[in-house]
């Protein structure tokens, strides 16, 4: 992608194998698989050749694109503009690595062990208890969705629901105050607090707290920004948000979804988090 060519001639270090990632667009809560391929520290889109999308998804890297010892001078085989004309398609649908992640990947089903393997291999889960607790959910993830509604309600088990268990227990009203800013110091307010504020899908204005948000609970961080449109990887479309934000060095680890790599940045409604106002000295 055009993004990509301001990291040209750069040394980065490897942030992770890419041997896999979440698919976002045709199987959602399914698993790619992908070949030769990891993320770079840093290295994420800034959305300036697609509309200014704001997402900062982690770029893929081919190993191919990548070397350890001196450059050498190739000739070019497509040129900037060639990589500009595949941004954009039918007008207002966009194209992108997120979007075309099918094109590029394989389906990873769960129960591939192949992969656990590489996660440890490649320095991806570097512990190995943290991993087989990984593993242990996911298996009884996919054991409850396989099962659920199929069994009778006495051998389910909290009802069927996936790990962790957790629920809206509000209406899921988006209650803006519009009070945080970049550089805010903030709390992400407890797992009862956020509860409070989701409908029973999850959800606050449409916007879905995520599990993989709920071990931030507590921990403080900085608002970095504000996100105000992302494309939306299964239409290509640019869709506008509000009350949208992202935090510093908080990104998604995907304890829950089979260590996706791919270091999403988890998005966070001004409800569940709260203000800490700077001690006076």
């Amino acid at each position: 992608m055009p993004e990509m060519l301001k990291f040209a001639g750069q040394e980065l270090k490897v942030f992770a194998s890419a041997h896999k990632a979440c698919d976002t667009v045709d199987n959602l809560g399914g698993t790619r698989g992908l070949e030769a391929t990891v993320h770079l520290s840093g290295a994420r889109c800034d959305g300036a050749a697609h509309g200014g999308c704001q997402a900062a998804c982690l770029l893929f890297w081919r190993e191919e694109w990548l070397t350890t010892g001196p450059l050498e001078p190739s000739a070019p085989k497509v040129t900037v503009e060639d990589l500009s004309e595949q941004t954009q398609r039918a007008g207002d649908i966009y194209h992108c690595q997120a979007t075309a992640l099918a094109q590029g990947s394989t389906i990873l089903r769960a129960g591939n062990l192949s992969q656990y393997v590489t996660d440890f291999r490649s320095g991806n889960v570097r512990n190995p208890f943290k991993l087989l607790k990984g593993i242990l959910i996911t298996f009884f993830n996919v054991y409850q969705w396989k099962t659920y509604g199929k069994l009778p309600k006495w051998l389910t088990i909290a009802g069927g629901k996936r790990y962790p268990f957790y629920g809206g227990t509000g209406d899921g009203k988006r209650v803006p105050s519009g009070e945080l800013q970049p550089g805010d110091l903030v709390e992400v307010r407890s797992k009862q607090e956020i509860m409070a504020t989701l409908n029973s899908a999850n959800k606050n204005g449409g916007m879905l707290f995520d599990s993989e948000q709920l071990p931030f609970c507590g921990r403080q961080a900085r608002v970095e920004r504000k996100i105000e449109q992302i494309i939306d990887e299964p239409t290509g479309r640019m869709i506008k948000l509000r009350d949208c934000l992202v935090l510093e060095d908080v990104v998604c680890e995907g304890i829950y979804h089979k260590f996706c790599p791919r270091g999403g940045l988890p998005y966070w409604r001004e409800t569940w988090l709260r203000k800490v106002e700077p001690r006076e000295s």
